[in-house]
């Protein structure tokens, strides 16, 4: 890249970024991200814990009366539009024929069950009502009323649905209200991110929809007051401009807007580890703003939470012990292999070979290191179909070897090997994970620190019509957590009932009564 220019200068200083960050992430546009290298899947008893219910309960026990002692944070990314769950309704709009076809036929023809689905259970979706007063003509058939129904459903001069954060959107429809995604988190975390009346709660937002967030919770809290008194301590946060990424060209070259100047665009979730990192909480919680349930399963998917909480605080008091004995001691060799099988057996850490060739100084050094980082207890469900990165063991180009989530796109699908462990794997991540991000003295674990920059993701995209790769960070459970000590448990599919499409919400799970 030519040297920049005084306006290129100009807008980097807008974003908070140096030239050395800009140059650096054209570099890896130009060298490439390498695929992992999986060892192999992680599956039970290998690599993914299953408590027996005794085990459960006494977890449950552990998390619920440490309540009183731990600050307790829910963490949710919730910045993201609703678009992508609208985008066979925009098909739709497009490609049908008012007043020549049916559902039925534009279902057949374009090839889309979805649709038809869709039509055939719309009183199902928790907005029907609001629906119902935009018929059309009056003698409409009722596959053109549906049509008019669900142009009105993304009309920015109507509902606009598309263009609202998902968490804003009507998800449940009760007796008296609807409720949305936003309110549903606000109802579990009264479950299990309580400390006697205080509820604390964190959402990663997009700034414009700032006050629509505020109007929401001032709305939902009417209704939770009428069934609990219960203090909400709600925060938000918004991805910081310093992590936006250069996008370019296909030849590697910055992508110029049409007025000359550069583009940039979010670096995806991961960029959201800055927003995790400001949080001074003992454990947080965190889970997507799709991902909730209506209360007939709300109780088992709280209870698993507890479980992974319980055994974070139960893996977290043996981890302090030890790191506490290694600054105050001179640990003999029988300490130094204690210490090393917990870290095996419990937080699942792998020795290179080599370590027994350090002198002792430098293995109770590697000790220090490996034990002294935050911990994440991933919920991980057995694999029915479900979109979603999954549980692997991979080797570094260091050797390394560690637990990971790890995505579709990082796998090399051509190398035959890999594809074959790939395609073994049994369980998936339904981002249902808990953190410790202290160590024994209390003070809190600089997380950015713990990134693995190489784990980062390269996409294809377009802007005014023109081809352009744009570079993701990290995935927030994904790389920039790379070098969190990390452990799997597996929890039921219940737990997990994300809406990707306006379909899920016909689901069972979001349907109240």
């Amino acid at each position: 890249m030519k040297e920049l220019t005084a306006k290129e200068l100009q807008q980097l200083s807008e974003h908070g970024l140096s030239k050395e960050q800009v140059f650096r992430q054209l570099e890896i546009f130009k060298n490439g991200i390498p695929h992992v290298q999986l060892e192999r899947p992680a599956t039970l008893l290998n690599g993914i814990l299953s408590f027996t219910v005794q085990q459960e309960k006494e977890r449950i026990e552990t998390f619920e009366k440490s309540l009183k002692n731990v600050h307790v944070t829910k963490f949710v990314p919730a910045s993201g539009a609703a678009t992508r769950m609208f985008k066979s309704l925009f098909s739709f709009v497009e490609g049908y024929k008012p007043y020549r076809e049916t559902i039925r036929e534009y279902s057949e023809r374009s090839d889309d069950v979805s649709i038809k689905e869709l039509f055939e259970n719309q009183q199902l979706l928790p907005f029907y009502e609001l629906l119902e007063g935009l018929e059309a003509e009056a003698d409409a058939s009722e596959s053109d009323a549906f049509f008019e129904r669900v142009k009105a459903m993304l009309d920015p001069e109507k509902m606009n649905f598309a263009s609202y954060p998902k968490g804003l959107l009507p998800f449940h429809k009760y007796q008296d209200h609807v409720a949305t995604a936003f309110e549903e988190h606000l109802k579990e975390g009264m479950m299990y991110a309580r400390s006697g009346d205080k509820v604390d709660i964190h959402f990663t937002i997009s700034s414009q929809h700032l006050e629509k967030f505020r109007a929401a919770f001032k709305e939902a809290e009417e209704h939770l007051a009428k069934t609990d008194k219960v203090d909400f301590d709600i925060s938000y946060s918004y991805q910081r401009p310093s992590t936006d990424t250069v996008a370019v060209a296909m030849d590697n070259e910055p992508f110029k807007n049409n007025d000359g100047s550069l583009l940039f665009r979010p670096g995806g979730h991961g960029a959201l580890i800055e927003n995790l990192d400001e949080l001074d909480s003992d454990i947080i919680f965190i889970k997507n703003i799709d991902n909730v349930v209506v209360p007939g399963l709300a109780d088992e998917v709280a209870k698993h939470k507890k479980i992974l909480a319980g055994h974070l605080l139960n893996v977290q008091e043996k981890t302090f012990e030890y790191a506490k004995l290694i600054d105050d001691s001179e640990l003999n060799g029988d300490q130094m292999q204690e210490i090393k099988t917990f870290l095996e057996e419990e937080l699942n850490v792998r020795f290179l070979d080599k370590y027994f060739g350090f002198s002792i100084a430098e293995q109770i050094e590697i000790l220090k290191d490996k034990i002294n980082r935050p911990i994440r207890i991933c919920g991980m469900v057995k694999n029915e179909g479900e979109p979603g990165g999954g549980p692997f063991w991979i080797k570094d180009q260091y050797q390394h070897i560690s637990l990971q989530i790890i995505e579709s796109a990082q796998v090399n699908k051509n190398h035959p090997e890999q594809l074959k462990i790939f395609q073994k794997s049994t369980h998936f991540n339904p981002v249902d994970i808990v953190c410790g991000v202290k160590d024994y003295k209390g003070e809190k674990f600089k997380l950015v620190n713990f990134v693995d920059p190489n784990m980062g993701f390269i996409t294809e995209k377009t802007k005014d019509g023109r081809e352009l790769k744009a570079l993701e960070l990290p995935g927030l459970w994904n790389g920039a957590m790379a070098f969190w000590n990390t452990i799997f448990v597996e929890v039921p599919l219940e737990t997990f009932n994300p809406v990707k499409t306006v379909n899920d919400l016909l689901r069972p799970s979001h349907q109240v009564g």
